[in-house]
């Protein structure tokens, strides 16, 4: 009798567990998906972008732009001048940070890249905000503060 008990319980917390686990997980919607930064900042405002594909990022572009739309990794003179300074600069960066993006599939765990931290903390909040994005289907850009 208390085996027979102990199996049904072991069931039900079992079952409980998955459904709870089930409930977490969050689908990502396929198609492109964008978040842009609220204001610029020095100059530039960051972005991203996302495309998926059954239910996985398969690409991501993370850049800034003026206000005239010039991009920021085209930027030589800013490059040589952060990459001096800093020993990054935004072509190198945004290009690591997508890659983490693409390869955790998940805003949790983006390792800060030596002397682009602002950026860095940005792209983490822009990423949320995408994949919030990419779970509801929603194609309207995010903004954030």
């Amino acid at each position: 009798m208390w085996k027979r008990r102990m199996l049904i319980l072991l069931v039900s917390l079992f079952t409980g567990l998955l459904a709870v686990s089930c409930g977490k997980e969050e689908s990502l919607k396929n198609g492109y998906y964008t978040a842009e930064m609220s204001e610029y900042s020095h100059g530039w405002k960051e972005h991203v972008t996302i495309c998926v594909m059954e239910n996985r990022i398969v690409s991501v572009e993370y850049n800034a732009e003026n206000a005239s739309g010039f991009i920021k990794s085209w930027d030589i003179a800013y490059m040589k001048n952060m990459n001096g300074k800093m020993g990054t600069y935004p072509n190198k960066y945004t290009r690591e940070y997508a890659r983490q993006l693409l390869e955790n599939q998940s805003a949790d765990n983006i390792d800060a890249v030596s002397g682009a931290s602002t950026s860095g903390g940005n792209f983490v909040k822009l990423a949320a905000a995408v994949l919030e994005k990419a779970q509801n289907g929603d194609p309207t850009i995010a903004v954030v503060e």
